[in-house]
């Protein structure tokens, strides 16, 4: 049996995902006392227009979550409760188990209807939510007709009827005993439980308050297994909490991720721990396993999964301990020669963050290189830009280098919108450049740390925000189930929501942790640490090293995935079918964080670097983001280092990405050959 651990030792957190507004809790970030009056002083818009929303009445927006397509758009759509897929209908729900299919390019499992059920509702709501699972209330005029739940890691639909009513399944139940059966769509087989009613044929006769649970039955099951999985299956699931702890120190420390399933009727329930996982997560084993895209997936009875992560921890500079001092001289000439080529900054929130980042990165170069001149140059400005950036009233007197807040959907935007910004699209992206930046120049400077945290605290609430406030959703794209965020904000896709840079979303939380350490913030530092751990180790068992060893990925011909879905895997971006792209996508920006994670025991070694790198460079060497390939090709050892060091010296100056230098790349290079 699966039971939560408690959260003692270390430095534990409550992570519990309540949106409902209940009084904060210990160690939560960000609560309401702190956040209202920062969101106060800044202007009030919406810089995109509002989408359409079914949302209960005091619900903040869950932009960026696994079931936004649930909330946003004319239409709901479907989404991804792993290991199933869930479908809205004009007049109840849909479920089914995706089958995935192999194509060179790309591993995908759509959605299905394998099992519907009718209610007889005319419209749906989403009445509550966590980050792992979410309730919609299914609508008849306005007269609630019951509930449905679904969940990240239970295989699990679970309606629950407010009237007594009489609801019709798509295919007759066979073999009925006790309100249980199974019925069977193809080659699928589902169980049908039901509680407070009653089974005939496709009928499904509930009384007010009574339940009916459908969960698909994995093949190969014997007659005893689907019993037990009927067993377990029969509580319909009610939420799930999230809690995080840390424990261990230097190379042995972990990151524990603890979700917590709860049920109407308390105890047992059906539980689907996801690859990254690992053993930790698959105690209580049935022997069943449902094949899915992220690969077998095992089935287990119990209360919770707790799985851990390595500890990852943000680093502000690069290890120049090793150069030489003939490297360090021809180190300091690229830096001077990379502050004089320094361009105006652009005015919207990723390129301009990228530019403040690029600069911070030179920064400390500079100082560790006793380049006084350029590190007073690159500080002054850098002090100057982000004052610009973090003047709450900002926007009031220019239309550039400003936020705002939308109090629609409830977030920081910033007036030049990019990338979809303005819908909530990349906002961890674009503002961990700021977060790293700030927390590189504010690290010995509480003046300054002080005098920017009224907005530089507002751009990590919208990220990492607490769930005890009304201003910002829990952590907006953090997802604790898969480790990772999701970077859609109202994802309007048929495969579910989607995250494309894993290295940013790397960067995002070291961003976080950083400025968390440069603002004295010791409840957002452990946050941060959970969700930077939890990144890196999941960008490294999705992205950039991923096990595609399964037979369901045969045909599949690439060394990683560079677009994760709900549904699908990609050998693709959104901007770019180049190779050097598809790969540079997974490194950007290369921080100095990156180096622990791409190095460590689960990234395949230089092997796996190799693969990369190798398929990478059918771009040659100056195709877009190649700067950053060459730079990841150096930490296979010194001889790949040294021949990456010379490749960069011949790179067009067009072949360094905008976010980058070429100094901060040679240090890079230098760095890892001298490892």
């Amino acid at each position: 049996m699966l039971v939560l651990a408690g959260c003692t030792g270390g430095s534990a957190t409550d992570g519990d995902s309540d949106t409902t507004g209940r009084p904060d809790a210990a160690g939560d970030v960000f609560p309401a006392s702190q956040v209202d009056p920062l969101v106060a002083a800044l202007p009030q818009e919406s810089v995109g227009a509002a989408p359409t929303m079914r949302l209960a009445d005091g619900l903040v927006p869950p932009t960026n979550t696994w079931f936004s397509g649930l909330v946003f758009g004319d239409e709901p759509m479907p989404v991804f409760p792993f290991p199933i897929s869930f479908q809205l209908t004009a007049d109840g729900l849909a479920a089914g188990l995706p089958a995935p299919v192999a194509s060179e390019k790309a591993v995908v499992a759509p959605a299905r209807s394998d099992v519907t059920l009718d209610v007889g509702a005319t419209a749906t709501e989403v009445s509550s939510y966590d980050k792992v699972s979410v309730t919609v209330a299914h609508l008849d005029g306005g007269t609630v007709l019951g509930h449905t739940t679904v969940a990240e890691g239970s295989p699990l639909v679970s309606y629950t009827a407010a009237t007594a009513q009489t609801d019709t399944l798509g295919a007759a139940v066979e073999a009925v005993s006790d309100g249980r059966g199974t019925l069977s769509v193809g080659s699928t087989t589902w169980g049908v439980a039901v509680t407070g009613g009653s089974l005939d044929g496709t009928a499904v006769r509930l009384d007010q308050g009574g339940s009916v649970v459908l969960v698909p039955v994995p093949d190969g099951a014997t007659d005893d297994q689907v019993r037990t999985v009927l067993d377990a299956a029969a509580s319909p699931l009610a939420s799930v909490t999230t809690a995080h702890r840390a424990s261990g120190s230097g190379s042995t420390a972990v990151s524990t991720t603890e979700l917590g399933y709860e049920t109407a009727a308390g105890g047992d329930t059906l539980l689907v721990s996801a690859p990254h996982m690992g053993d930790s997560a698959t105690d209580g084993g049935t022997g069943l396993s449902y094949t899915t895209v992220y690969g077998s997936a095992p089935l287990s009875i119990g209360t919770a999964l707790s799985f851990d992560a390595p500890v990852t921890a943000a680093s502000a500079d690069l290890d120049l301990s090793g150069l030489s001092d003939d490297e360090k001289d021809r180190l300091g000439d690229q830096v001077v020669a990379d502050v004089a080529a320094t361009e105006a900054p652009a005015a919207d929130t990723y390129f301009g963050g990228k530019a403040l980042y690029r600069s911070a990165m030179l920064l400390q170069l500079a100082e560790q290189l006793g380049d006084d001149a350029s590190a007073d140059t690159l500080r002054t400005s850098l002090v100057d830009r982000l004052d610009t950036w973090t003047d709450p009233s900002g926007c009031e007197v220019r239309d550039q280098e400003c936020f705002v807040y939308d109090p629609a959907v409830k977030g920081v935007v910033g007036k030049v919108a990019s990338f979809g910004s303005d819908e909530f699209n990349d906002h961890h992206f674009h503002y961990g450049y700021f977060l790293y930046a700030a927390g590189v120049v504010a690290a010995d400077d509480p003046e300054l740390a002080e005098r920017w945290r009224p907005v530089m605290d507002l751009l990590a609430a919208d990220i990492a925000s607490g769930a005890h406030n009304q201003a910002f959703p829990d952590q907006r794209a953090f997802d604790p189930y898969w480790s990772h965020s999701w970077a859609s904000g109202y994802s309007p896709f048929a495969d579910g929501n989607n995250q494309e840079s894993s290295s940013e979303a790397v960067n995002a939380y070291a961003g976080l942790s950083l400025w968390a350490k440069a603002s004295g913030d010791d409840a957002l530092a452990d946050q941060a640490s959970w969700m930077l751990s939890s990144e890196a180790s999941s960008a490294l068992a999705y992205m950039l090293s991923p096990d595609l060893s399964a037979p369901q990925f045969a045909g599949y011909d690439h060394e990683i995935v560079s677009l994760t879905w709900g549904g699908k895997r990609d050998y693709g971006t959104w901007f770019s079918a180049e190779p050097s792209a598809i790969a540079g996508i997974q490194l950007i920006p290369l921080d100095p964080t990156s180096v622990s994670y791409l190095t460590s025991s689960a990234a395949g070694g230089a092997e796996q670097i190799a693969r990369v790198v190798d398929e990478a460079g059918a771009s040659g060497p100056d195709g877009p983001l190649g700067d950053y390939v060459l730079m990841y090709s150096a930490l296979q050892g010194p001889d790949q280092a040294a021949a990456a060091l010379t490749a960069l010296a011949d790179l067009p100056e067009s072949g360094i990405g905008d976010g980058n230098s070429r100094a901060y790349a040679m240090a890079y290079v230098l760095s890892a050959g001298s490892r």
